[in-house]
C-alpha cells in the first residue's frame, strides 16, 4: 500500500497512488518480486558487460522468435541507437562522428498523423524528421516522393498499449505497417518502429520484426520491467550489429567515441529486463486481467450511483484494466478536470489518467498497489458524493 517507503519519508517526499499507468513522471513501474530478486542476485558478481548484453540479447531473440534483440535503457534509447544505425549503415567507419552527420544521410520520414513527442529520440544521434502528408491523410506517394539521397530511414509509430495492429491496418488516413514495410523494402530504406507499449497480447513483441521491420523499440516498463529498460529487436543483422557498436558496449570495448556511452546500463538493468520479459511471456494473463476486474468492481459498484457520473470499461474493447469516469459537470459536484486536480493535490495524492475523450478521467488498476483501490474509492466518494 501507499506510504510504506521509509526513505521517501526521510526525504520529505509524499508518496503517489499511481492510477495513471506507466508515466515516467511518477516512476514508470514497480518491478515484481521475482525481478527484484534477480537484480539483487546480479549484484553479487561483476561481469563483462559486452558478454552480458550479447548473451541476454541472444536469449531474448530466442524467446521472441525474432532474429536479433538487445536490451536497452528504455524504448527511447532503442530508437536513438536504431536511428544511429540507420544513419551509418553504409558508412560504418563514421560511427564516431555522430551526432555530426556531415556527409551522412540523416532524414527520417514520418507521417503527419503519427507524430508524438517521443519521436524526438530519433534526432538524438543527428537525425531529422521529415513530416509528410497533410491533416487529412498520408499516402504511399507522399512517402516515396520524400525519399532522396539524404533519407536514412522511415519512422513508424505502431500505436500505444491499446492499439490493435490489425485494426490499424484498416485505417485509410495513414500508410499502415504492412504497406509501409513493403514500401521500405522496395526502396531499400530501413524501417524503424516505435512499438513501446505493444506488449500484449505477447505476440506483438514479435509481430513487427517477423513481418518486415528492420528495427523495433519496446519499453520494458510495459511488460513489468524497470522504467529505465527497453528492447531493440529486429530482422536486419547489419543494423543490429551497428546498434551494438554504437552503444556504450562499443565505447567501452572497442574504445570508440560513440554517442551511446551516454545511455549506458547497469548489469542489474539487463538482468531485470531479461527476467521481466521471461515472466511476462509465461504469465497467465487471463488470471491477471481477472484480478484487475475484481479490484475494479470494488470501485465500480460503489460509485455507480454518484450524481452526474457514468462508469465505463477502459479501454472500451480488448483487455479491460481500468475504468473511465464520464462526468456531467452540470450535475456532478466537480468537473473531470476539477476532480483530477482535487485528487492530485489531496491526501493521499492520487494520479489519474486523461486522454482525448472530453469530460472524463481514467483509473488504471495495473499500477495501483493492492489495497489502494479502497483509498481511491474513499476519495471519489468524498469529492463526488
Amino acid at each position: 500500500m501507499s506510504g510504506r517507503s521509509k526513505i521517501y519519508k526521510d526525504l520529505g517526499i509524499k508518496p503517489v497512488i499511481n492510477a495513471h499507468g506507466h508515466p515516467t513522471a511518477i516512476g514508470g513501474n514497480n518491478p515484481s518480486k521475482v525481478v527484484k530478486e534477480a537484480m539483487e542476485d546480479a549484484s553479487l558478481d561483476y561481469v563483462k558487460m559486452s558478454e552480458l548484453v550479447k548473451i541476454s540479447g541472444e536469449r531474448i531473440a530466442e524467446m521472441l522468435n525474432v532474429p536479433f534483440a538487445m536490451v536497452t535503457p528504455g524504448c527511447a534509447a532503442a530508437l536513438s541507437l536504431g536511428a544511429a544505425a540507420c544513419i551509418t549503415r553504409n558508412n560504418e567507419n563514421d560511427i564516431e562522428k555522430l551526432p555530426d552527420v556531415t556527409g551522412l544521410p540523416n532524414e527520417f520520414i514520418i507521417q503527419k498523423q503519427l507524430r508524438v513527442s517521443y519521436d524526438k529520440a530519433v534526432t538524438v544521434p543527428g537525425g531529422i524528421l521529415i513530416e509528410v502528408g497533410n491533416e487529412k491523410s498520408t499516402t504511399e506517394k507522399d512517402i516515396e516522393e520524400a525519399i532522396n539521397e539524404n533519407t536514412a530511414g522511415i519512422h513508424y509509430l505502431a500505436g500505444g498499449l491499446y492499439d490493435d495492429p490489425h485494426e490499424r491496418e484498416q485505417r485509410t488516413d495513414i500508410v499502415a505497417f504492412n504497406k509501409l514495410a513493403k514500401l521500405a523494402q522496395r526502396n531499400d530504406i530501413p524501417l524503424l518502429i516505435d512499438a513501446a507499449g505493444q506488449v500484449y497480447p505477447t505476440d506483438r513483441l514479435s509481430h513487427y520484426a517477423q513481418n518486415g521491420a528492420d528495427l523495433v523499440g519496446y519499453g520494458g516498463k510495459y511488460f513489468e520491467g524497470l522504467n529505465t529498460s527497453g528492447l531493440l529487436v529486429g530482422a536486419n543483422k547489419h543494423l543490429m550489429h551497428l546498434a551494438y557498436r554504437l552503444s556504450f558496449v562499443g565505447f567501452e570495448y572497442e574504445h570508440t567515441r560513440v554517442f551511446g556511452r551516454s545511455i549506458k546500463m547497469d548489469r542489474q538493468t539487463v538482468i531485470g529486463t531479461f527476467v521481466a520479459l521471461q515472466e511476462w511471456l509465461k504469465m497467465d494473463h487471463e488470471s491477471r486481467l481477472a484480478k484487475y476486474e475484481n479490484r475494479l468492481n470494488k470501485i465500480r459498484n460503489e460509485i455507480a450511483n454518484l450524481p452526474g457520473l457514468t462508469v465505463a470499461d477502459f479501454p472500451d474493447k480488448g483487455m479491460v484494466e481500468g475504468l473511465r469516469l464520464i462526468i456531467d459537470k452540470n450535475v456532478a459536484k466537480l468537473s473531470a478536470h476539477e476532480l483530477e486536480e482535487a485528487l492530485k493535490n489531496g491526501d493521499p495524492i492520487i494520479h489519474l489518467r486523461t486522454d482525448t475523450v472530453p469530460d472524463s478521467v481514467i483509473i488504471r488498476i495495473q499500477t495501483v498497489d493492492d489495497g489502494d483501490e479502497h483509498l481511491i474509492l474513499n476519495r471519489l466518494q468524498e469529492e463526488l458524493g
